[in-house]
């Protein structure tokens, strides 16, 4: 990302470079990767902290699977930040130039893919929810509450950890000069499968299903029109099926450049010796980082119970008396409802009473 070893071909026999450090690509970014990580970390970490607090609170009131998919999805975020972004671009590269222990980088490496595979996978499971309560509204409902979301959360998250521990070994593309061993084609190939190829297929799939069944359900009343003119009218896209599409969408496209760059440096052309290829995984990082902070404006630009949540938050509104004042606004109606059957039936036993009385 940061290449300090960019010096004159005159200074080459000064500084006794060896052959192979000749051949390092040079960096052509300069700084401009730190200043853009130092400003998605400024305002990526605060924004999902946001968002998560306003999600938890739209959890706890609706008490849907969504939103705790959601907040596992900005929790991941947030992780993903702070490894890949502040520890491994900004001060293993930036501050300390990559010059730590060994054990540590290689720690450091396999916590950044885990959190990376933890952001993409929770989307997984919420994508799966909206299909089954789009196509199959019913099983949705015998299935789908905030236990079970619970478990499989905590279990995207086990196996996102358990499938960081293989890159431990994961080499540095930017100072590697050897070419990629078959140790690193299993790891790349593996990365690509785990983060882009696989989740972009099943997002694919479910988008596509769920796509057809709204077209579906548009073109069935028009059909039965003539017949049955009072008919309900057809259902539109939901506010939480776009909000899935935008964030599916949106990481297909920020994701697919880095990607490609990856394979492209295994087959073709290394980082190391060819700065344009030097420059693409540069761009395609910075591209890719950028979707750990973009959700935030996404939900606003979305959804309205959200924008309530985070103006309620902004507020500083709500909290624990503001909940107990809605549930007590929900159960009375119950018991209104419940001391109206009572003063029913009491009147009509006492209408009773008087005819069967003499």
């Amino acid at each position: 990302m940061i290449e300090h070893f960019n010096v004159t071909e005159s200074g080459y026999q000064e500084l006794d470079l060896k052959p192979k450090e000749l051949q390092r690509s040079k960096c052509v970014l300069g700084f401009i990767p730190v200043i853009y990580y130092s400003i998605v970390l400024c305002v990526g970490v605060p924004v999902n902290i946001l968002t998560a607090v306003a999600l938890s609170r739209l959890a706890s009131r609706t008490k849907r699977s969504m939103y705790y998919y959601l907040l596992a999805v900005t929790a991941s975020d947030i992780l993903s930040q702070l490894f890949i972004i502040f520890v491994g671009f900004l001060l293993e590269t930036a501050v300390f130039h990559r010059d730590v222990p060994e054990l540590l980088l290689h720690t450091v490496s396999a916590a950044e893919f885990a959190a990376n595979h933890a952001s993409i996978w929770s989307t997984v499971p919420l994508t799966v929810d909206r299909y089954v309560a789009l196509c199959h509204p019913l099983l949705h409902r015998q299935i789908s509450y905030p236990a079970r979301a619970r478990r499989i959360i905590g279990a995207v998250l086990a196996l996102s950890l358990a499938s960081g521990v293989p890159f431990f070994w994961w080499s540095d593309m930017w100072r590697d000069s050897h070419p990629p061993t078959v140790l690193d084609s299993v790891l790349i190939w593996s990365h690509v499968t785990i983060i882009y190829f696989l989740p972009c297929s099943i997002f694919l799939v479910l988008n596509s299903l769920i796509i057809h069944t709204l077209r579906a359900r548009q073109q069935r009343p028009s059909c039965q029109e003539e017949h049955s003119p009072k008919l309900a009218p057809p259902q539109r896209l939901g506010k939480s099926t776009a909000m899935l599409l935008a964030i599916t969408s949106v990481f297909s496209i920020l994701w697919a450049p880095r990607t490609v760059v990856v394979i492209y440096h295994l087959y073709v052309s290394s980082v190391h010796q060819d700065w344009r290829v030097h420059l693409a995984y540069d761009l395609s990082n910075m591209l890719a980082m950028l979707n750990t902070a973009v959700n935030f404006f996404l939900y606003c630009f979305v959804s309205k119970p959200f924008r309530g949540a985070v103006r309620d938050v902004v507020m500083l509104r709500g909290g624990p008396l503001y909940l107990c004042h809605n549930m007590a606004q929900q159960l009375a109606p119950a018991n209104v409802s419940s001391s109206s059957l009572y003063s029913g039936s009491n009147k009509r036993s006492q209408r009773d009473l008087t005819a069967m009385t003499p």
